[in-house]
């Protein structure tokens, strides 16, 4: 307790996954799900898909191909086990919500299908926690596919929120043959759109969206395949918004080189 004030809760580490696909006519598309309304955070925004970390995300035997922890941890700054934990919630949560699965039989192949009765009930075990993550790859002979993941960014939920996330955000492609699909009991609706159309629906207040993910929105704009965002170079900065009392009312500021990317009115 810090002048009568309480401790801010602490933040949970989590994981969200920037699916991308190019389009024939639109150019590179990124997918977004839209929070329900009925969900206690951030309800009726556009997001991407991830979540917060498992306990068993972490598990050793789990089948891995690609970098290695060490170097996940060198990329987002974090120690080997929670580099393991992030990449694996972010595989997990990436197919708990969209079916989208990097993963495959081999450390040079990857799922191609996805749809069907078997896999739905394996989605729903995950859900559930009656299955890890670890075990469901070990079941069907699947490996988790690293590399087919990029760092991208890492924002902390501001300290005056009730619910906090410490989040690395990840970026990849769609694997061939496989399609995003809207079955997350979290989202009421689903689309793909470009970078930059996103980021105008943003501004003019069509589309809510909390920073993080317009800033992203806005720096993916920029690019214009898959294979760009893939081949950037990124040194991951830590952004963490804050608060100011002005005349008894709290406005979120956000870090000098991202406030740009947010409308302020």
């Amino acid at each position: 307790m810090d002048a009568g004030r309480l401790a801010p809760p602490p933040a949970r580490d989590a994981a969200t996954v920037v699916v991308l696909r190019d389009h024939d006519r639109h150019g590179l598309q990124a997918f977004l799900l839209r929070r329900a309304r009925s969900m206690a955070f951030a309800p009726g925004a556009y997001v991407f898909p991830g979540g917060a970390v498992d306990p068993r995300d972490g598990e050793a035997s789990l089948g891995w191909s690609g970098p290695s922890p060490a170097e996940w941890a060198a990329a987002f700054g974090a120690s080997e086990t929670v580099a393991r934990e992030l990449v694996c919630a972010a595989v997990r949560e990436t197919f708990e919500e969209t079916l989208v699965l990097l993963a495959g039989p081999a450390p040079d192949s990857v799922v191609d299908d996805v749809r069907g009765d078997a896999w739905e009930a394996d989605r729903r075990a995950l859900l559930d926690r009656s299955q890890s993550f670890g075990g469901f790859l070990d079941k069907r002979g699947l490996v988790l596919r690293s590399d087919l993941l990029r760092p991208w960014a890492h924002w902390i939920t501001p300290k005056i929120e009730p619910k906090r996330y410490d989040t690395r955000f990840f970026v990849a492609a769609i694997p061939e043959g496989q399609r995003a699909r809207d079955v997350s009991t979290e989202a009421d609706q689903v689309a793909w759109v470009r970078p930059a159309e996103a980021v105008e629906r943003g501004w003019a207040g069509e589309w809510m969206m909390l920073p993080p993910t317009l800033a992203t929105l806005t720096e993916l704009a920029e690019y214009e395949t898959v294979a760009d965002v893939l081949a950037a170079e990124r040194a991951i900065t830590v952004y963490e918004p804050t608060a100011e009392v002005v005349d008894g009312e709290a406005f979120l500021v956000l870090p000098e080189d991202v406030a740009h990317f947010y409308p302020t009115g």
